[in-house]
């Protein structure tokens, strides 16, 4: 076995550089004449702009320029446009108002941006935006998801009448009305997913440039992927995509959040184009918080139709999703079409009808973050399961066990369109609960209570659509020395990319991971990509590469054949050498480029874009143990155990790494995140980390994890993808352990993030209660 290959847990190769100061952020950036942009940003939720006064900060000493709407309109810059191809259920087109990068005529969110000022230096442009003046009329602000839609609430947008963005549907509604009127069984829960901000330890930052000589844009930013942003750039700016050129270097995170255009991303270019210089813009902490695009937020009714034995008859769901004040790339995508088809679940359920609709809030926009629609769809599935389970006096290991899609069903075609090629659900569910010992629970929850604690176990069950979003490229270049460089389409954002190419590469071409270099993050180097996100980038990305090695192998092999002096169809090629059949004589890759290059670099150079047939689809089983002060409300979570069918891994290492970090945001999540803007207002009162909890390492648990590999069939390598899994399963297995914990107290549900006041005063009535009874 080779000791850098698939299936090794072999330390990343990235992280000396990076944990040694040799990494490169966008931050790092700073080019000849560069200038810094800081952006004046409303302080209300929603008002009219009858006026701009910058004539006091363009005197200031070092500002070089201030700029509204009215200067890019005059370049003709244009919109930022929404991609998400979505359709009303009446088959009109969903609300889509047009989003200039600077506000024109009206403020719709707290930080909205209204003008910038670019200057020498970040202090004196900071000093300058401080006395543009913006003459604002203020205006009823609503920010509530659900309650925006109501009759007579303030209207973001003229041309979305009662804030509603789109109202869109799936599945079958007469057969889900025939599956609950014949159901023995109705269980019923609301459901609030909360609003959450990415957090990345980076935050975005952008520098704008025009090339010298060429005259080209040039845009250094923090992404999950530079040709789609390239490709909006092109149209916003109206200019041949020859003449656009977009740079991402090192990335601290990103979690969803970086993949779409921004407001500060057009106006740097243009400010940059307009004064022929540089001009760079990082993000603050609290900025970060006014102007990320935010996650989740979503309000829920969601039922469930049983027979008398515990068997799904039928899923009813109705589903409010918030999508901000203006509509960020995919935001209508991702409650609708990206999460609402995983509402099957890793269960035979007959009959479903989903129901969606979007409200335009004065809030920050809301996008894609960490399994962009999956979590939404998990938490709703896996919360009413465990309802029903309580309602029918099942375990909810046993309700799960009788509705499973068992092993022999695949490939299985679900009632709301996807096909599950492969996966073992109740095998991940059995060896969950014996990793979490099930069977000692009621010990640990008597010796819990007799120390004045409740304890409680919940579990969840998931499966996602992975490894989509399009074709994926890859570029494998041998020089004459033998070393290898990729060119891929995707971008790291910390998860490992380079180590896994590596492998995939050192796999299939026997090159040592030193003599491999890896490039990602260039539109000039990197012809194609569709980037990062919805862990496509190793199972569609790592397909397209071992694609690519397939080639280089093809068109070395006669070349190989002709050093040997034998037949082409003699010489078969393993571990970075070409051997004849039945011999021992052989020569390696590296001779054979010595000999391809000749005079020149490179000896060969193949490409390969490869289309996913079809998704992929992880799954697993999360076991969560929590344990509750019932005097304070606190939450220790003592116990965490994860199954995950990943199909073939690449590197259990970074695999493992994944599910930690998605289980923490997870955590985060459940009992902790939230963010909160005043409802009269309309400003964000979780504005900085003082307000807006994060888990800390004290919080997370030790994980346990277990791989369950079957592999897929939609790809070359066998893999299903894993950056998401541990965000998807986490939030209702922890929900479901406190509900267990609590259930002396007669609670059947908690929301979403159980803090420790929340759930005090949550016991505290239902103490009183109780004794009223």
């Amino acid at each position: 076995m080779q000791k850098f290959g698939i299936g090794q847990a072999v330390p990343r190769t990235e992280d000396a550089r990076l944990l040694t100061g040799g990494g490169r952020y966008t931050d790092d950036v700073s080019l000849p004449g560069q200038t810094h942009a800081v952006f004046v940003r409303s302080p209300h939720a929603h008002a009219a702009i009858r006026g701009i006064d910058a004539d006091e900060a363009r005197a200031l000493p070092g500002v070089l320029g201030v700029f509204t709407v009215d200067d890019l309109d005059a370049d003709g810059v244009g919109p930022i446009r929404c991609q998400s191809p979505l359709k009303n259920r009446d088959g009109s087109h969903y609300k889509a108002p047009q989003r200039p990068a600077l506000a024109r005529g009206r403020v719709r969110h707290v930080g909205d941006a209204v003008a910038v000022v670019v200057a020498e230096t970040l202090d004196a442009a900071r000093d300058a935006a401080e006395l543009v003046m913006v003459d604002y009329d203020e205006l009823p602000a609503v920010t509530d998801t659900a309650g925006a839609l109501e009759p007579g609430q303030p209207q973001v947008w003229d041309e979305a009448p009662g804030n509603l963005c789109f109202d869109w549907e799936t599945g079958d509604e007469a057969a889900a009305d025939a599956a609950f009127a014949k159901a023995d069984r109705v269980v019923s829960l609301d459901l609030v997913n909360n609003r959450v901000v990415a957090s990345p330890m980076e935050g975005r930052a952008c520098v704008g440039a025009v090339e010298d000589g060429t005259g080209r844009l040039v845009l250094h930013v923090s992404s999950q992927g530079v040709h789609s942003l390239r490709s909006q750039l092109k149209s916003i700016f109206k200019v041949p995509e020859a003449q656009l050129r977009v740079i991402t270097g090192d990335v601290g995170g990103g979690f969803g959040m970086k993949l779409f255009m921004y407001p500060e991303y057009v106006v740097t270019l243009f400010a940059a184009r307009r004064l022929n210089r540089p001009v760079k813009w990082a993000s603050e902490r609290i900025e970060a918080f006014l102007s990320d695009d935010h996650g989740r937020d979503n309000v829920t009714t969601i039922k469930l139709a049983l027979d008398r034995d515990g068997h799904f008859l039928g899923l009813k769901v109705d589903t409010v999703a918030n999508l901000g004040a203006y509509l960020s790339n995919y935001g209508p995508f991702i409650p609708t079409d990206a999460g609402s088809a995983m509402l099957v679940g890793s269960y035979r359920t007959p009959a479903l009808h989903v129901h969606v609709r979007g409200s335009f809030t004065n809030t920050q926009p809301v996008d894609a973050y960490r399994g962009a629609g999956r979590p939404e769809a998990a938490y709703m599935l896996e919360r009413v399961i465990d309802h029903a389970a309580r309602s029918l006096n099942l375990s909810p290991a046993e309700i799960r066990r009788r509705n499973f899609i068992p092993p022999e069903a695949m490939p299985y075609a679900t009632p709301l369109g996807q096909t599950y090629d492969t996966g073992d659900f109740r095998q991940n569910l059995e060896d969950a609960l014996a990793m979490a010992d099930v069977a000692g629970l009621d010990a640990r929850k008597a010796e819990a209570k007799r120390r004045g604690k409740r304890r409680g176990l919940g579990l969840s069950t998931y499966i996602e659509a992975c490894s989509g979003g399009g074709p994926e490229q890859a570029t494998v270049e041998i020089l004459k020395d033998g070393r290898a460089v990729l060119m891929i389409g995707t971008q790291t954002n910390g998860q490992g990319h380079e180590t896994a190419y590596k492998q995939i590469l050192s796999d299939r071409l026997g090159i040592p991971p030193e003599d491999i270099e890896v490039v990602q993050g260039d539109t000039d180097r990197v012809s194609f990509g569709a980037g990062t996100g919805g862990s496509r980038s190793v199972p569609v990305g790592g397909a397209a590469l071992a694609e690519s090695a397939r080639k280089v192998v093809e068109k070395a092999t006669p070349l190989a054949a002709e050093l040997l002096e034998a037949a082409a169809v003699d010489v078969e090629f393993t571990d970075g050498a070409f051997t004849i059949v039945g011999t021992d004589r052989s020569v390696s890759l590296k001779q054979v480029a010595s000999m391809a290059a000749g005079m020149g670099a490179v000896a060969f150079s193949e490409a390969a874009r490869w289309t996913p047939p079809a998704s992929t689809f992880p799954n697993g089983c999360h076991v969560c143990e929590v344990e509750v002060d019932p005097e304070t409300g606190g939450v220790e979570v003592v116990r965490y155990t994860v199954v995950d069918d990943f199909g073939t891994v690449v590197n259990p290492a970074l695999v493992k790494g994944q599910i930690h970090g998605g289980v923490a945001q997870g955590l985060g999540q459940a009992l902790h995140e939230r963010v909160v803007y005043d409802p009269d207002s309309g400003q964000l009162l979780s504005a900085s980390f003082t307000d807006y909890s994060l888990p800390r390492a004290y919080d997370l648990p030790f994980v346990e994890v277990k791989l369950n590999s079957v592999p897929s069939t939609t790809n070359a390598l066998g893999m299903k993808g894993a950056g998401e899994a541990g965000a998807i399963g986490a939030p209702p297995a922890v929900i479901n352990a406190l509900v267990d914990a609590l259930s002396d107290y007669g609670i059947e549900h908690v929301d979403m993030p159980a803090t420790p006041e929340y759930l005090w005063r949550l016991i505290r009535e239902r103490q009183e209660a109780q004794a009223a009874e």
